[in-house]
């Protein structure tokens, strides 16, 4: 089994539109992690992870989304068992937007807005995450872009020198926790793709949404494919 962590916030069941929209996106999520990973996928809420509950699944593999709520709404005694599950490391664990910014603070990385923007922030193609919306006067990223692979590493075997994902924030994280090593960037993010160095912590975080590939843009699969592999799974 392999579980996916669903981090968004409870305050966005205050739009019950959107609350359905992000409910019906970790839905297809879910079922393309099985289709790939050859595994069954639990959806579970961020505040009821821990690594017992993990032990107690007999978990693979765990992945854990994006968020539209910034983390200053969260209660820390919330986010404590997922704190757990990455301090442990016992797990592959692949951190998505959110999830990959959660993961490095819980390491000692800061993590702010990207900062002021100097230009009015444009969309490339559909956006998937409707309740994110714009940010005035910040940097954001949104729409399929170019990230430039740094150095070799699993996960981004078979994508070439620029893969093309899909971005969605206006967050980032600052610098690399200690002890982890950055795989790629953009033009506006310093840190797109995070790992430990060395193979002892199977823990890897992307920027970017490689879950919200489509037929255009297959280089977010690619990676999920690559993460699966290296967490021993059987991958398609």
């Amino acid at each position: 089994m392999i579980v996916y962590v669903d981090l968004e916030h409870d305050r966005l069941r205050q739009s019950p539109v959107q609350w359905e929209q992000s409910l019906a996106r970790r839905l297809k999520h879910k079922y393309r992690f099985e289709d790939i990973s050859g595994e069954p996928c639990l959806i579970v809420r961020y505040h009821r992870i821990s690594p017992a509950l993990l032990h107690e699944l007999k978990a693979r593999a765990v992945l854990v989304s994006g968020c539209s709520t910034d983390f200053e709404h969260y209660h820390e005694n919330d986010l404590a068992g997922l704190r757990a599950v990455f301090r442990e490391a016992a797990w592959p664990t692949l951190g998505f937007c959110g999830g990959h910014q959660l993961l490095a603070q819980t390491y000692g990385a800061r993590i702010d807005a990207m900062g002021p923007a100097s230009t009015a922030p444009t969309r490339d193609g559909p956006n998937p995450f409707p309740e994110a919306g714009y940010t005035p006067g910040l940097k954001e990223e949104h729409g399929f872009m170019p990230v430039r692979v740094l150095a070799p590493h699993g996960l981004v075997e078979g994508l070439g020198a620029q893969p093309v994902v899909y971005e969605s924030h206006y967050w980032e994280v600052k610098s690399p926790p200690d002890g982890f090593r950055v795989y790629a960037e953009s033009g506006l993010c310093a840190i797109q793709i995070m790992a430990p160095l060395g193979e002892a912590q199977p823990l890897f975080g992307t920027q970017f949404h490689p879950e919200e590939y489509d037929e255009a843009h297959p280089d977010g699969r690619r990676l999920l494919v690559n993460f699966f592999r290296m967490a021993g799974l059987a991958a398609a």
